[in-house]
């Protein structure tokens, strides 16, 4: 008969004990982190967090307004300079064509800005010879910075944005008749 040397049985009984624990360890833990949830919201904190939001919305549009504004001051001295270039020269040169492009693209910004759309616009009594087109279109370019100054940021303007087709349409007819001389 064998006997057995206690400390023996404690060391095995130690070691089965420990990798037991060893085994159920990961699993067990995983299931606590599982069933933590969301942690927990501070409801102090989020009222200010809505209101940082908002102001932060409202810090944009009166950016977005004040480059509309711009683009708007731009456009008027744009077509009045194209005005007094074609009474000049009589003619338009390629800088000015240039020029031409970037009202094009600074009425459209308008127009998105104000809520339009690409939609053509037709004109009835377009004027026919190239100095009359030039002259209404930087009358139009005018007219068009004022609507936009007085209109407020919050404001879709149906007036805007038919001015602003009206000067598309005028471009397009600059370009038509440009290219015909």
């Amino acid at each position: 008969m064998r006997l057995k040397n206690p400390t023996l049985s404690v060391v095995r009984a130690a070691l089965l004990v420990g990798g037991l624990f060893l085994l159920f360890a990961p699993p067990a833990s995983a299931q606590t982190l599982m069933t933590t949830g969301e942690p927990k919201r501070d409801e102090k904190l989020e009222p200010m967090v809505e209101e940082m939001r908002i102001k932060r919305l409202i810090t944009h549009a009166q950016k977005e307004h004040k480059e509309n504004l711009g683009r708007a001051q731009q456009l008027s001295s744009l077509g009045a300079e194209l005005s007094t270039v074609f009474k000049q020269k009589n003619h338009l040169d390629r800088a000015d064509l240039k020029k031409l492009d970037k009202l094009e693209k600074l009425t459209k910004s308008i127009r998105s800005a104000a809520g339009g759309s690409d939609d053509a616009c037709e004109l009835e009594k377009l004027p026919s010879d190239l100095p009359a087109v030039i002259s209404k279109m930087a009358e139009l370019a005018a007219e068009l910075k004022q609507e936009v100054e007085k209109t407020p940021r919050r404001v879709v303007s149906t007036v805007v944005i038919d001015q602003a087709n009206v000067l598309l349409e005028l471009i397009r007819r600059v370009r038509d008749l440009s290219a015909r001389t």
